[in-house]
């Protein structure tokens, strides 16, 4: 087996392959990340204060969760690579972990975020859309832009990430779902789309109603997660794994209101995307021959910087640079210019051989790029006009009394910091036997880790036996434990039993909240709606925090209180209600979870009719909750 894993890494650092699907994978990652803190940010009273508005335990949080936006912005756009992921991986951990996130916001993905995290350190994220590619151009001597060869990478980048990230994951939930009752029924997807705290406001009975159907999607999931592991790579296969995998995410992303994890899931399939259709996607979207032509003094160091920097951010290719020099003088437009003039501005052509000169050249590149287009339109607004032009006749006079007459060395060599630089490139060209040798023992270790959680959670605590009576025995469960909370911490590398049986085993009924305004009209709190549902913004870890903490089929009655003290405290704040003149109704209905399929379940479900169960007020900051004692006998 060892020898096995030793001949394919070899095989698979062999081949190099375009680097796109990485950089775009970085990109999806990083929105991720970044619409996660925007929502922390928005919801950082609901979770790490205390009482929500009254008592602020963490005055500081957003001005941390505002440098973790920054941090995610640098991932999105590939700056300062290795700092901003080492930053936004520490930051994931802190939070996750050391914060009320980690008991009563579970975001449901954290711990994949983690772990994909880890692996995007190793990765060549920033050889291509990345600001850090355009900083390696610019720090080394120059040469015409169009010899900067595609950046090519190691198909290990590629390969490990979708086999520990995806493949164990999948493999992992797959065992999980055979001890429930709905999932071996064929309802793994349809039993979740009919409760009405886990849908999104998107209404999909049309495909609930439909029993074969949804039977084939649970089936057919269960069967892609047993065998994604084995046969994702498989060339004949990859395009099969890779359709049936967005589709499964794209639905949960669309039907359920855990957005976050269908994202967060859905990015990864950049990376599974066949290396072929990279290049035919490229061939796609650039175009077959450039809209403008544009002229610059090749010996101008500014000029040369300015080539580089477009003909980055040019990536639908459309525009062509030309040595002024060189190639002024084969085109009639060009030629009534003196050689003063034309150095002494950017001049560009047209398809229909329209000149255009100093901004008006910039403002037509923009416009000829296409998604800046908006940017160049604005610099045509009359007054924003006249002040960019002034300010670029400044510009451009200054640059043209400095000049460089050989190479226009620019700077010196930016050097390559990078993990994979250091580790697949550096180390694994002097080393080449040790390097697959280190990194075999690294991927069997992360397999044990992985097959440590999958027993331990698939069959020891489902079966009740991580509770021996020998010592022994008790001693390795401990030492199990041991090692999954360092795995969960650092590699995200946790049990995936997700909506399963036991989770909706019992989840008879749902819970809402309601107020009394000052004119005695009773109105639905901005959470839970009429129909059951959770409104948004109160998707993601704030739907985990009501739906798999506060209700759930053994409602915890001094959970359930904090909960409603927080839901109450912040969004009465948040729409303006006085709190102490406020009173609150806590409404509850009763709802099916089936494990055989019922016809229009989510419709029955959301027609149940509410019922009080009791109230709540504030008071100089204490809440009193009035409240049956047996409530999950109601």
């Amino acid at each position: 087996m060892f020898q096995f894993i030793l001949s394919l890494i070899n095989r698979l650092h062999a081949k190099q392959v375009p680097a796109a699907g990485i950089g775009l994978f970085r990109i999806l990652y990083g929105l991720v990340t970044l619409q996660e803190v925007l929502f922390l940010i928005y919801f950082n009273h609901l979770i790490f204060d205390p009482i929500p508005f009254i008592d602020v335990e963490f005055p500081t949080i957003p001005f941390f969760l505002g440098l973790w936006a920054l941090v995610a912005f640098f991932v999105v756009i590939g700056y300062r690579y290795r700092f901003s992921l080492l930053a936004n991986y520490l930051f994931w951990i802190v939070f996750v972990n050391f914060t009320p996130m980690q008991r009563d916001f579970d975001g449901g993905f954290d711990m994949f975020m983690t772990g994909a995290n880890f692996f995007l350190l190793f990765m060549p994220g920033d050889r291509a859309f990345a600001i850090d590619a355009l900083r390696h151009k610019l720090g080394t001597p120059f040469r015409p832009y169009r010899s900067y060869p595609e950046p090519r990478v190691s198909s290990l980048t590629y390969y490990l990430p979708v086999l520990i990230c995806l493949g164990f994951l999948y493999f992992d939930s797959a065992i999980h779902k055979l001890f429930a009752e709905h999932w071996r029924n064929g309802l793994g997807s349809w039993l979740p789309s009919t409760q009405p705290y886990y849908v999104s406001a998107l209404d999909m009975s049309f495909l609930l109603n439909q029993e074969y159907l949804v039977k084939a999607f649970g089936y057919t999931i269960i069967v892609f997660q047993f065998t994604f592991l084995f046969f994702f790579n498989r060339r004949c296969l990859r395009p099969l794994y890779l359709f049936i995998g967005i589709g499964l995410h794209l639905g949960i992303t669309l039907s359920l209101n855990i957005y976050p994890f269908g994202l967060g899931m859905l990015s990864f399939y950049t990376l599974l995307v066949p290396f072929s259709w990279w290049r035919r996607i490229g061939r796609f979207f650039t175009a077959r021959e450039p809209s403008l032509t544009v002229f610059y003094d090749q010996l101008c160091p500014l000029c040369n910087r300015t080539v580089l920097v477009l003909n980055h951010f040019d990536i639908f290719r459309r525009i062509d640079f030309k040595s002024a020099q060189e190639y002024a003088g084969q085109y009639s437009a060009l030629r009534a210019l003196s050689q003063e003039e034309l150095l002494k501005d950017l001049y560009a052509l047209d398809r229909e051989n329209r000149l255009y000169a100093g901004l008006d050249t910039y403002i037509r590149i923009l416009i000829e790029m296409r998604y800046p287009a908006l940017l160049g339109l604005m610099l045509k607004v009359p007054g924003i006009y006249h002040l960019a032009a002034r300010k670029y006749r400044q510009i451009a006079d200054t640059r043209a009394r400095v000049t460089c007459t050989e190479a226009c060395v620019i700077s010196t060599p930016l050097p390559d910091r990078t993990f994979y630089h250091q580790i697949f490139e550096e180390y694994a060209g002097q080393k080449p036997k040790a390097f697959a040798r280190k990194l075999a023992k690294v991927l069997v270790a992360i397999v044990l880790l992985q097959l440590n959680s999958t027993i331990h959670y698939g069959f020891l605590y489902r079966f009740k036996w991580n509770k021996p009576e020998s010592p022994v025995l008790a001693a390795m469960v401990k030492g199990s434990n041991e090692l999954i909370s360092v795995s969960q911490l650092f590699l995200g590398i946790a049990p995936h039993a997700l909506y399963l049986h036991d989770h909706f085993a019992g989840y008879d009924r749902i819970i809402g909240i309601t107020y009394t305004d000052a004119e005695g009209r009773e109105h639905w709190l901005p959470f839970v709606n009429e129909q059951g549902r959770l409104l948004a913004p109160n998707w993601g870890r704030v739907h985990s925090m009501w739906a798999n903490i506060a209700v759930t089929p053994t409602i915890n009655e001094t959970r359930l209180k904090k909960f409603i003290m927080k839901v109450t405290a912040f969004w009465g704040q948040k729409i303006g209600l006085p709190l102490d003149r406020t009173v609150f109704h806590l409404k509850m209905k009763k709802i099916d979870a089936p494990t055989e399929w019922v016809e229009d379940q989510l419709h029955k479900n959301f027609a149940s009719p509410w019922f009080e169960i009791g109230t709540a007020r504030w008071n100089n900051g204490v809440i009193s909750i009035e409240m049956p004692d047996n409530i999950n006998e109601l």
